[in-house]
């Protein structure tokens, strides 16, 4: 999916944010079910991470990464007790504000079909679809 970042005027949403280690980033990845380890020689400086909190803990994250003018929204994801909140739409909102502000002209992601229409709703548009195969 992908956006043009020119007439992206949603909201800044307001809601407790974070802004995680490396390393606590990467706890949570895996709370949520990602394999240990599987980020572990990115270079995270390259990156914005950033997590929502209720009642001190963090139960949603996003990152995002800028490349030639878009900036790459991945892996966003929210625990199980926290989901339907809205959480993971404010994370993207958050990172779509911050691209544009960086001088990033557009936006892109891949979602799963569960979550299309939570970024249709911020404006992203379908490009097509990608089959992954999984051994």
């Amino acid at each position: 999916m992908g956006m043009s970042l020119h007439e992206f005027a949603v909201a800044v949403p307001e809601i407790d944010i974070g802004r995680p280690t490396w390393s606590e980033y990467q706890e949570f990845l895996e709370l949520v079910g990602v394999p240990a380890g599987l980020l572990q020689h990115v270079d995270a400086t390259a990156l914005e991470v950033t997590t929502a909190r209720l009642r001190g803990r963090n139960v949603a994250t996003a990152l995002s990464f800028d490349h030639d003018g878009d900036c790459g929204i991945f892996n966003v994801s929210t625990v199980p007790g926290a989901r339907r909140r809205g959480l993971g739409t404010a994370l993207t909102a958050l990172h779509l504000h911050a691209a544009k502000r960086r001088g990033c002209i557009t936006a892109s992601l891949q979602s799963t079909a569960m979550a299309e229409g939570v970024y249709a709703a911020l404006g992203f548009e379908d490009l097509g679809r990608i089959r992954e195969y999984v051994r």
